[in-house]
């Protein structure tokens, strides 16, 4: 029986959600994959790009949503009846973060949902927080800004260089839980 890994990045499909702190997930994701030489494409039953590197023991499948971001856990019950998901050990979410400073990137396993919509509908879906998560720290706004405005808002300029640095830390991130586990991506992301 094969081992099946299905790694999510969150995010919102259309050209209006390009650019935007929201979805940096979906771009580490889609990065990740494409660092394996795949290309996404499309899959209306699982409601997501896809993208699916196999051989005869590992499927590992890379998911972008195309649900929104608050519909992530539609999108999850797709692909969890696709390839017969039997462990959330075998999930890894790629997503953007609040709570961590700009650019930082963290993996954890676990843990709460800290308000992302995204998550939580994750959560709701899978009656469960334990999967992987990869976090792409977007700090909190300031100066009154709504958070549902800040998460939506296309990247300052300033923020572009430590963010594209991130996005590489994040594929990174996915490809090293893939290649050789959680516990070791934690020791070296997370020790940064």
């Amino acid at each position: 029986m094969r081992h099946v890994r299905v790694v999510m990045g969150l995010g919102n499909p259309g050209r209006e959600f390009e650019g935007t702190r929201h979805n940096l997930g979906a771009v580490a994701v889609k990065m990740a994959a494409e660092k394996r030489g795949l290309k996404m494409i499309p899959s209306l039953r699982s409601h997501s790009l896809l993208a699916e590197e196999q051989d005869i023991s590992n499927l590992i499948a890379f998911a972008l949503p195309q649900t929104f971001m608050n519909d992530s856990g539609r999108a999850l019950t797709g692909l969890a009846k696709r390839y017969k998901l039997k462990s959330l050990e075998d999930l890894v979410v790629v997503h953007d973060e609040l709570d961590l400073p700009p650019g930082v990137v963290k993996v954890k396993r676990g843990g709460g949902v800290a308000g992302h919509r995204g998550l939580t509908s994750i959560v709701a879906s899978a009656n469960s927080s334990d999967f992987v998560r990869v976090r792409i720290g977007i700090g909190r706004p300031t100066g009154g800004h709504q958070v549902r405005d800040y998460v939506l808002e296309r990247l300052k300029p300033s923020e572009r260089d430590s963010l594209n640095v991130a996005l590489e830390v994040a594929s990174d991130a996915v490809n090293l839980i893939l290649d050789k586990g959680v516990d070791i991506a934690m020791n070296e992301i997370n020790g940064n």
